[in-house]
């Protein structure tokens, strides 16, 4: 059976899995439905590495249809204990400007009609997101990120919104008054599916604009641009990083239901 130790989820503009080697694509039959697309597992440096993309390969999935379950379960049963994600996301704050990195220490949702446990029923699952990520990916791809110069964010605020649409000006201004930093589509649930499926879980937010609270004008070419350029640092930020995760994972993430169920 095809197996992988660290999987990686795609956001905007990241799809490609070609920086790996003896790629093969293989489709994974869930409790929760199809996957947003088929999984490719490859190696990098004799590591297996697992990739899907949030949105699909053509990017046809809009954030709030992605079936967040699905990706997330077909993950964990190829074996993944650690998931790295990618997403693209406007700034709240002046100082967290486009081009920069954002590791992520807390979220808010905003979501709305999202399925965000696989809890349904028959059993309660009530699991602790005080801290949502896991703290020692955080630790060791801030370290790689500093070390490889990239002007890279320790902590975030990150609020998830519904989407499609984005924020109207008031909406903005507000989440800044909660002292949000960074604003995207796509962390929840994610991360809170990974904790439930007691996975290791990052996200490397990659800022692309200023949100509407701000008065910058910002084109569409300029948002490609610094696109193109964030996708091309996570991708080099990731080939250093993946040989060198510790083997040994000293966070609770793999214990995340103790306690947690009913």
């Amino acid at each position: 059976m095809d197996k992988a130790e660290i999987g990686i989820i795609g956001g905007t503009g990241v799809y490609d899995p070609k920086i790996f080697d003896e790629i093969r694509d293989i489709k994974v039959f869930t409790p929760f439905g199809e996957p947003s697309d088929l999984i490719s597992i490859g190696l990098y440096k004799k590591t297996s590495v697992a990739f899907i993309p949030r949105h699909g390969r053509n990017h046809t999935i809009p954030p709030h249809r992605v079936n967040y379950r699905a990706n997330l379960w077909a993950l964990k049963h190829l074996g993944v204990k650690r998931i790295i994600a990618s997403s693209a996301v406007g700034s709240l704050r002046d100082d967290y400007a486009p081009g920069n990195l954002v590791i992520p220490d807390q979220f808010i949702d905003r979501t709305k009609k999202r399925l965000d446990t696989f809890y349904t029923g028959g059993q309660i699952c009530h699991i602790s997101a005080a801290d949502p990520f896991c703290p020692q990916l955080r630790e060791f791809f801030t370290g790689c990120a500093k070390k490889q110069g990239y002007n890279v964010k320790e902590k975030g605020t990150y609020v998830c919104i519904e989407g499609p649409r984005f924020s109207t000006r008031a909406d903005s201004t507000l989440f800044r008054m909660w002292n949000a930093d960074i604003i995207g589509m796509t962390l929840y649930p994610e991360c809170i599916l990974a904790r439930e499926a007691e996975l290791c879980y990052i996200s490397i937010a990659m800022v692309t604009d200023y949100d509407v609270w701000s008065e910058k004008p910002v084109s569409t070419k300029e948002i490609m641009k610094t696109m193109h350029k964030n996708v091309k640092n996570f991708k080099n930020l990731i080939v250093e990083a993946i040989p060198r995760i510790p083997e040994e994972r000293n966070c609770s993430c793999g214990a995340s239901l103790k306690d947690a169920l009913i």
